[in-house]
């Protein structure tokens, strides 16, 4: 048994990613570049391990796809949180209904969704119709996106 499916793991090594990739300086300077800055409200991301672990292993990957998927049609995405500084007031909201601390992933489709991790792990996408639940950990994340799943809507009360 393979750690993704076949489909996605091609897009993934396409996209640069290898079996086994950790670059855990980079991840650690986006955690403390992102960390330090605060809204004028005094509002912050919240770094995590499991923000951590993903942007070591995924960090800096844009993967280019477009067209139809299994469930919904598939968007290019980048796995840089930089591009979603600005998001700590959306990220805030939804992790106030969550009852957990959000830090920013990427970007889908040119910015439409902005892509978060969770302190537990769970990764989310927010866009302007509703915020939604694209795994329970990063690989769960990745095989949505790149299959093009249907993923969970999260309801007002958090709950999915």
């Amino acid at each position: 048994m393979t750690r993704f499916p076949e489909q996605v793991e091609t897009v993934l090594r396409a996209s640069g990613w290898t079996p086994g990739r950790k670059d855990v300086q980079r991840a650690r300077h986006w955690g403390l570049t992102l960390s330090a800055w605060a809204s004028p409200a005094g509002h912050q991301h919240t770094f995590s391990a499991k923000a951590s672990e993903a942007l070591a292993e995924f960090g800096s990957l844009t993967v280019h796809q477009d067209g139809p998927g299994v469930d919904v049609a598939r968007a290019t995405f980048t796995l840089d949180p930089e591009l979603a500084l600005h998001t700590w007031l959306t990220l805030r909201g939804l992790g106030a209904a969550l009852n957990v601390g959000l830090f920013p992933l990427g970007l889908e489709d040119d910015g439409v969704s902005t892509l978060a991790i969770d302190t537990t792990g769970r990764v989310f996408a927010l866009d302007h119709t509703a915020e939604w639940l694209l795994g329970r950990t990063i690989d769960e994340a990745l095989v949505t996106l790149i299959l093009g799943r249907q993923p969970a809507r999260v309801r007002a009360d958090g709950s999915v």
